[in-house]
């Protein structure tokens, strides 16, 4: 087998996985976000308005503004998804960004390590296969646990296609 098809019969993959990003605000959580500072900027610019400061009126829409940009640029990033295919002959790693980019890189189980880069008070910090000079770090926007679970049964399953 040249090439891991990821939708084989299930009996030729040993491991998969799909990561996403973690984002903790939904869209209903998004829009009470927004309703919350659009209300403050409103109430702190309307007696700025009374007293003749028009223009902070349009600062303060111009801050609400920036800081729903920045809220709708997080969410659009969160499309981002990493997908781990492991065989006894191949290993697939694809990464599509959240602007649908796609980069894949192969592996040779028997030849591939998993690296970890621990920190004695915070855990896994990053993850990254390794073969030869060919390296790919795995699952950057992963929290700590995430990474830690992730690890441990990705080098399970490592360890059994090496078998």
């Amino acid at each position: 087998m040249d090439r891991i098809d990821p939708k084989s019969k299930a009996g030729d993959l040993i491991f998969t996985a799909e990561l996403h990003p973690h984002r903790s605000l939904s869209k209903r959580g998004l829009a009470l976000v927004m309703a919350f500072v659009g209300t403050v900027g409103l109430a702190v610019s309307i007696p700025f308005y009374l007293m003749g400061a028009w223009p902070i009126v349009g600062f303060m829409g111009l801050d609400v503004l920036l800081i729903y940009g920045a809220f709708r640029y997080n969410n659009a990033t969160a499309r981002a998804v990493e997908q781990v295919f492991l065989s006894r002959f191949d290993l697939l790693v694809r990464s599509i960004s959240w602007r649908g980019f796609v980069r894949e890189s192969r592996f040779n189980p028997l030849w591939t390590r998993l690296e970890r880069e621990d920190h004695p008070e915070d855990g896994i910090e990053k993850l990254a296969l390794v073969q030869g000079r060919q390296r790919c770090e795995l699952g950057a926007f992963l929290g700590r646990g995430e990474r830690a679970d992730f690890a441990d049964a990705f080098q399970r399953a490592l360890g059994e296609a090496k078998r």
